[in-house]
């Protein structure tokens, strides 16, 4: 007897939704920097990526890891989004969201990187915050 395929839930989109519907409003949420992020700083930027991650349970869970940026006009303002974008992540913990039962959700670390583009130019503020979910299909 074989094993059905399933295809685990698109962990980056899942975060994404969560994070729109949760964020305030202007809060710019997305699995990229957005073009012209430099002039975007005021209202915030959340960027989600896919950091790696593989199968728990066989076929059943998937442990994902994601990697999130996050951008303010100030280095309060962006620790403080990063405060809420874990805080909001981890309250999805035991949830069903967009098509993904989430079994668990860690915070793994948070740390400041701020986003240096050249010598002449002053430093973004700039939080790396690293998450893992544990999900399957709703």
């Amino acid at each position: 007897m074989s094993t059905p395929a399933v295809a685990m839930p698109d962990v980056e989109q899942v975060a994404v939704r969560i994070l729109k519907a949760a964020l305030p409003a202007g809060t710019i949420v997305g699995t990229e920097w957005p073009k012209g992020w430099d002039a975007k700083l005021t209202a915030g930027i959340v960027s989600v990526t896919l950091g790696g991650g593989g199968s728990r349970l066989k076929p059943v869970t998937a442990d994902r890891t994601l990697d999130v940026d996050i951008l303010g006009a100030s280095k309060k303002q962006a620790r403080d989004l990063a405060a809420s974008v874990s805080a909001h992540l981890i309250a999805a913990q035991g949830t069903v969201q967009h098509g993904a039962r989430i079994y668990g959700v860690d915070e793994t670390s948070l740390i400041w990187l701020p986003y240096q583009p050249s010598a002449e130019t002053d430093s973004i503020p700039r939080y790396v915050l690293v998450m893992s979910l544990v999900v399957r299909p709703a």
